[in-house]
């Protein structure tokens, strides 16, 4: 089961760096009263996020961005950036909950919106489809009734040959109703990739230098970034656990890491520091 709130976050962060996790819909006030997520239930969502146009970019791009978030017969679906990962686990009560499932995420990384002409250069890369599984633990009432801490990874390989390699993504979620109306999360996260990833995206080989007049620079596994998000809701008719149309506003900041950092299409034609910002609407059914 997951909260009103994270359904309607999704719209808004489905392109952001960390994955949206799940929370318990007790975590939200309900005043002994049943609510929308009792049953099957579906999101749908739509937000437009600002942020880099490309991994370590220092220009900035909107990015349209659908979402498509429930619980149907007993299978969880949630949000991934640029796409979904289903919890096969059935709910194990109030206590602590358990997640597992396989997890899917379609990466355009310089594939479309290249703002820098001599990165542009370098050529568009291929989009990779990412599936793998993915795993977490949820832990309710931390500080009060309410809230929860959510810990969990994804592990994904590359199926279409662009980058070809495996990603690592972790990430830390503390989620808290502000009211029965009103609820924050506060993620970390972080993004590890191997050896083949690393080389597609941060590498300059001889060709490439030729071409934009960067150093060559060869790539290495590590961690490619770390970062922070703070995400509030609003429920429009004031009450998050009946479902019905929330608004949502994200704020995030990354730092690129190690050999991401270091590589020339950051170092010189782009930053390390990451901001994204998005606002979004979603609708539960």
């Amino acid at each position: 089961m997951k909260s009103a709130f994270m359904v309607t976050l999704a719209a808004a962060c489905v392109a952001a760096t960390a994955p949206a996790r799940a929370q318990d819909p007790a975590s939200i006030p309900a005043d002994g009263e049943g609510t929308v997520f009792d049953g099957d239930w579906i999101s749908v969502g739509a937000g437009l996020l600002y942020g880099p146009s490309y991994d370590g970019s220092d220009d900035y791009v909107l990015t349209p961005a659908p979402i498509v978030q429930g619980n149907i017969g007993g299978i969880g679906i949630s949000p991934r950036p640029a796409g979904f990962a289903l919890d096969l686990l059935p709910d194990s009560g109030d206590g602590v909950t358990l997640s597992l499932g396989p997890s899917f995420r379609l990466r355009s990384n310089r594939a479309v919106q290249i703002e820098d002409p001599v990165v542009e250069s370098l050529g568009k890369l291929d989009r990779a489809l990412e599936i793998g599984p993915t795993a977490g633990i949820t832990i309710p009432r931390v500080l009060h009734g309410y809230d929860s801490l959510s810990l969990g990874v994804d592990v994904r390989w590359d199926v279409l040959g662009a980058h070809d390699g495996m990603v690592v993504a972790p990430s830390i979620t503390y989620f808290t109703p502000l009211s029965r109306g009103a609820a924050v999360a506060l993620t970390l996260d972080a993004e590890h990739g191997d050896g083949s990833f690393m080389d597609y995206y941060y590498s300059v080989d001889a060709e490439g230098a030729a071409v934009s007049g960067l150093p060559q620079f060869d790539a290495g596994s590590g961690f490619t970034r770390a970062g922070v998000t703070l995400i509030g809701g609003v429920d429009l008719n004031g009450d998050l656990t009946d479902g019905g149309l929330a608004l949502v506003v994200l704020g995030g900041y990354s730092r690129m890491l190690g050999d991401a950092k270091d590589s020339p299409i950051v170092s010189i034609r782009g930053s390390a520091d990451q901001w994204m910002g998005a606002l979004g609407l979603g609708y539960v059914f």
